[in-house]
């Protein structure tokens, strides 16, 4: 008796000693939900002016707590969470992001009867995205979507008028249909390997009825979240109804937690046997998904909707790297790279958005009457294109050699083509700022503020990463 009850007690300790580990370990995505709870709770108790530095403090609080993690690779809770490389450049990547959208927001929100509100989605909205890029188990990427998707349903109505209705009712019948049939196929996948952990997915290797049913499943209920061709038709309504700093949002944090998911679940995934299988699959949609919002884009006349549809192409540079997983040590570095350069980068071209209107029209001179705000658009637009020194080429850079490198050369080939056209679609914003001003729009400090640090983090990302490649060269 005296031995069992030893034999209990030492089990006891060992559980705490192990919780403790976890929890220690989890401590980031507690800031981000202690965050969203704190911002709840101004709001109910009718101080909803401290939501916005209560927001912005815990994210980078967050966020400080992310880097002793760097280079961490384990997992948590039985390995249904991984802490390892892609969930942590996720964070670092996410909550800088999130923490600019929430002051983009702040002159559409402020005074109003929801501004604590809104401060909170962002951040529940942003853990949604971080479950994603963390997950180890198919319940997590369950969990990871709908958290994310019932914060991002709201943010895109928020306006309460018709087209911000229009845009977030499409986004949840869409959202919906999509989510339950990832479910679906993800129970057969749980049915051919008895278990729900992703490291289990290898057993798959003998059922490829089940493996395919699985893998489309996961392509729709991600590609969805990630506006992936031709998942992707939610989005450019979205966008348009929301506000500009929601637009900004919905275009990187949950776009890149869906992206880390599907890389979570790609490089468990078994070797195919022949030249057809997973990876090509994922190849083709890149190349869709490049070609199609391109195209699509350049005939907008919105930069919204520009954006929207530049978004839906930029996920398909990322579906290079998932493509590269377990065949090249590049994948893994040019997704945390190019999901640095992406977050900046589009955040910082809403933000000038956001200060000096929506439309080619209204951008018309910005370039004269505001040349730093138009100097900081150029930058945000090439490095959208991938140009030299910024974040953006150094992403794209790494992107090529991952795909080549994995024997998808001619992947990385639409890609480049794909870039060339989509310097075309940015000339359509760029000339009209330097022409005649139709009307001088002065943005606001909090704008100001978004671009500015976006512009910097994108050049810093840039040189920082061009020095480093020099220095292995």
């Amino acid at each position: 008796m005296i031995a069992l009850l030893q034999g209990m007690g030492d089990g006891m300790q060992d559980t705490g000693t192990s919780m403790a580990r976890d929890l220690s370990l989890l401590a980031p995505e507690i800031a981000v939900v202690l965050t969203a709870v704190g911002a709840l709770v101004f709001e109910m108790l009718r101080l909803p002016r401290a939501a916005l530095p209560f927001t912005v403090i815990g994210l980078l609080v967050a966020t400080g707590l992310t880097v002793p993690l760097i280079g961490t690779e384990t997992v948590v809770f039985s390995g249904t969470f991984r802490v390892d490389p892609l969930s942590e450049w996720a964070k670092l990547a996410l909550l800088p992001a999130t923490v600019l959208c929430a002051v983009l927001a702040h002159p559409e929100v402020k005074d109003t009867d929801r501004e604590g509100t809104v401060h909170s989605l962002f951040s529940f909205t942003a853990l949604g995205a971080l479950v994603l890029a963390g997950a180890g188990d198919l319940m997590f990427v369950v969990l990871g979507v709908l958290l994310s998707s019932l914060g991002s349903f709201a943010l895109a109505a928020y306006p309460r008028d018709d087209r911000a209705t229009e845009g977030a009712m499409k986004f949840l019948v869409f959202g919906s249909v999509t989510s339950a049939v990832m479910i679906f196929g993800l129970t057969y996948l749980y049915g051919a390997t008895g278990s729900t952990l992703l490291s289990e997915l290898g057993r798959l290797e003998g059922t490829p009825l089940a493996a395919a049913v699985g893998l489309v499943a996961v392509l729709v209920g991600l590609g969805y979240k990630a506006a992936i061709a031709p998942f992707h038709f939610w989005a450019p309504d979205a966008y348009d109804g929301a506000p500009v700093s929601v637009a900004a949002f919905l275009s990187v944090v949950p776009k890149v937690g869906a992206i880390f998911a599907l890389a979570q679940v790609a490089r468990d995934l078994p070797a195919p046997a022949g030249p057809f299988g997973w990876p090509l699959v994922i190849a083709a949609l890149a190349a869709l998904s490049m070609t199609y919002g391109n195209l699509a884009a350049l005939v907008q006349e919105d930069v919204v909707r520009l954006l929207a549809y530049s978004s839906i192409s930029q996920s398909g540079y990322f579906l290079l790297g998932v493509v590269a997983l377990g065949k090249t040590d590049l994948a893994l570095p040019s997704l945390a790279v190019f999901a640095l350069a992406y977050a900046a980068t589009n955040v910082g071209a809403f933000a000038v958005v956001a200060g000096h209107g929506r439309t080619l029209r209204d951008l018309a001179g910005l370039g004269r009457y505001a040349p730093w705000a138009g100097g900081a658009m150029v930058v945000f637009l090439i490095s959208l294109v991938g140009i030299p020194p910024t974040a953006g080429f150094v992403g794209k850079l790494l992107l090529f050699g991952a795909a080549i490198g994995s024997g998808y050369a001619w992947l990385a080939v639409i890609a480049i083509l794909n870039s060339v056209l989509s310097l075309a679609v940015y000339l359509r914003v760029v000339v009209p700022m330097y022409g005649t001003p139709k009307e001088a729009r002065i943005a606001g400090l909090p704008v100001v503020a978004a671009w500015v640090v976006s512009l910097i983090l994108v050049l810093a990302v840039g040189l920082a990463a061009l020095g480093l490649l020099g220095a292995i060269a």
